[in-house]
């Protein structure tokens, strides 16, 4: 796949399709191969061009230097408590719309999930003449009184905690357990664990 200087970074892409530009833009450590290939088909055959991302810090896009964030301070972050970090989410917007820039596209429809919809609001608020149309998927507005995490989950996540990063196995447990969490009554284990290996592999 190809990638783009953007922002400082580089970003790794895939562009299908023909038609109206959509960009999908995935959530936190997710990647674009995150994105379920029959909902890609299907916004290209709806008569789309569909460009996913991965983004800075995610899939094969460029990995920043410095501490990472750990899961605690990602509870803490939904928790909305301070955390010290080596960028933003304007920053990640910006990524975006270097990508755009790049495949000199001026105006594109904008669809992201969890982070990924925060980052496309950021891209709306930035830079609202670059945006058709903005879908904003499971996420939220930082607005304190909705969109906040389940105290059950924010519990679970914080107990959890990191899985050694040279353990494949403990990775693939510890993503489908937390997809497990989070899905509906249709999660579907196999697939989960199919799509979690896959993205560990990739990555």
């Amino acid at each position: 796949m190809p990638k783009v200087a953007s922002n400082g970074v580089e970003l790794e892409y895939v562009d299908r399709g023909n038609g109206d530009p959509l960009l999908l833009v995935m959530g936190l450590g997710g990647q674009l191969t995150s994105w379920p290939e029959g909902f890609v088909d299907e916004l290209i055959a709806q008569g789309f061009r569909v460009i996913a991302f991965d983004n800075r810090d995610s899939g094969l896009s460029t990995e920043m230097t410095g501490p990472g964030l750990k899961r605690r301070d990602i509870l803490k972050v939904l928790l909305r408590r301070p955390v010290t970090s080596p960028y933003k989410l304007n920053d990640m917007a910006a990524d975006a719309i270097g990508l755009l820039d790049a495949l000199d596209i001026r105006q594109a429809h904008i669809v992201g999930a969890s982070m990924g919809g925060m980052i496309s609001q950021e891209i709306a608020i930035g830079w609202p003449g670059r945006v058709q149309s903005l879908t904003s998927i499971m996420s939220n507005t930082g607005d304190r009184k909705s969109g906040m995490i389940d105290p059950k989950l924010a519990l679970k996540l914080r107990r959890q905690g990191d899985p050694n990063p040279n353990d494949r196995e403990a990775m693939i447990e510890q993503s489908v357990e937390l997809w497990k969490w989070i899905s509906g009554p249709t999660f579907d284990e196999a697939e989960a664990r199919e799509f979690t290996a896959a993205g560990i592999d990739r990555a």
